[in-house]
């Protein structure tokens, strides 16, 4: 496999992309859509046979459910698609606009990034995700998925690249690297001369590898660790429904629940309603301030070094007790708190001190984690949720993947 001739080709397409009109990119997208939905039966079977290795493997039952796809999980993702044909097109679009002393009127007019290069592990609805949203905003994008869902993506490239060459536009705009050789990612990682930006989409090791590695721009987008305060004042019965939904209703997902700080005015009352509705479902890794209030846990394990700096993207979920909300925040601060991060509480003041010192890409009063997705936000869909604080923060939309130009318009003017 030759990257070079991939990125060359990726840089072709994006410029033939940034000038593609809506209603052409909007066409490619609803023939992906269609072709989904008529290729379900290959799709499904390649997914099967990536589930089928996986066991053997050792992979979780979080992740295997992280890989599956399903006749409804397809037709989701297909109706996922046409969503972000409804959606607008920020490419073209002019902020800031206005008129210089001198007559000039000057805007920053939104233009494609370029070539978008994604690193990424499970989850075959990513590259559909990617390729849509980059479709949409006039990108290119070379795609490296993990091991895990190989054949299912590659059998969701040809169906992209089918659609593309269908609606009269490039199939190099979605190219994927079929070799898991990790070497060619680390090619991928210094082709700047036609790469703008990668975004890996991973684990912590994924995102030290790239910030080492790259000559190109780096966007860390899906690691972090979600915590979720139970305040004093909170109403506990409700805080429970929600804590439940944070780390059960997927837990493969980045967004789900990993720690839980309590109050440690209402731990006594709420741990046993904890056992109660999750003790069967999920191991707790508790501090030593609440391994005493959830010694009766079928599953449980006392927290040893690392254990809240780690993303259980399973059935596991560190509890600890704090004295009040500077305690819980402090903790945030020490243990990567930069994805989505809630307080449940009935305080105005706790909840404002809380959105204030979190340093997350999305914090909640009062709501699950699992908000923290493109779809949720009314976005149609991410490419990644970054956890960084330049260019983009939290889920990567459309604007996301623009950048802009200056436009000045004049009669013939001079500077003088």
């Amino acid at each position: 496999m030759d990257l070079m001739n991939m990125g060359k080709a990726a840089k072709d397409a994006a410029f033939q992309l940034a000038v593609t009109s809506t209603e052409q990119k909007n066409r490619a997208l609803a023939l992906i859509a269609d072709e989904l939905e008529a290729n379900a039966d290959t799709i499904l079977a390649a997914n099967k046979r990536d589930i089928i290795a996986g066991q053997p493997a050792g992979l979780s039952e979080a992740m295997l459910d992280r890989l599956l796809l399903t006749p409804e999980r397809l037709t989701a993702i297909a109706n996922d698609v046409r969503q972000v044909i409804v959606l607008n097109d920020p490419v073209g679009s002019e902020v800031d606009s206005k008129v210089l002393g001198n007559g000039m009127s000057l805007a920053r007019r939104r233009v494609p990034l370029g070539v978008i290069g994604v690193i990424y592990e499970a989850r075959p609805n990513v590259t559909i995700d990617i390729a849509a949203l980059c479709l949409k905003t006039g990108n290119a994008s070379i795609l490296r998925g993990g091991k895990e869902t190989f054949a299912s993506n590659m059998e969701l490239v040809k169906v992209i690249q089918s659609a593309l060459e269908k609606a009269e536009l490039p199939a190099a705009s979605v190219q994927y690297i079929e070799q898991p050789d990790r070497e060619l990612v680390s090619q991928l990682l210094t082709m700047d001369d036609y790469v703008d930006m990668i975004i890996p989409r991973g684990g912590a090791g994924l995102h030290k590898m790239c910030k080492e590695n790259s000559s190109i721009p780096v966007i860390i987008g899906g690691f972090g660790i979600s915590h979720m305060f139970i305040d004093a004042t909170a109403d506990l019965t409700r805080s429970l429904a929600v804590v439940d939904n944070a780390k059960t209703q997927r837990p493969s997902a980045c967004n789900s629940l990993d720690t839980l700080l309590i109050h440690e005015s209402v731990a006594e009352a709420f741990c046993p309603m904890l056992l109660a509705t999750l003790g069967e479902r999920v191991t707790f890794v508790a501090d030593r301030s609440a391994l005493p209030l959830l010694q009766n846990a079928p599953k449980i394990r006392a927290a040893q070094e690392g254990d809240f700096d780690t993303e259980w993207l399973d059935y596991v979920l560190g509890v600890k007790v704090v004295a009040n909300v500077q305690e819980a925040i402090e903790h945030m601060r020490v243990h990567n708190a930069s994805h989505s991060d809630a307080i449940m509480t009935n305080s105005l003041d706790n909840a404002e001190a809380f959105i204030n010192s979190a340093g997350s890409a999305a914090v909640y009063v009062n709501a699950s984690t699992r908000f923290t997705d493109g779809a949720q936000f009314g976005l149609g869909a991410e490419v990644a949720v970054s956890t960084q604080k330049l260019h983009a923060r939290g889920p990567m939309g459309l604007e996301e993947l623009t950048s802009y130009k200056w436009v000045g318009k004049a009669d013939y003017l001079v500077r003088n």
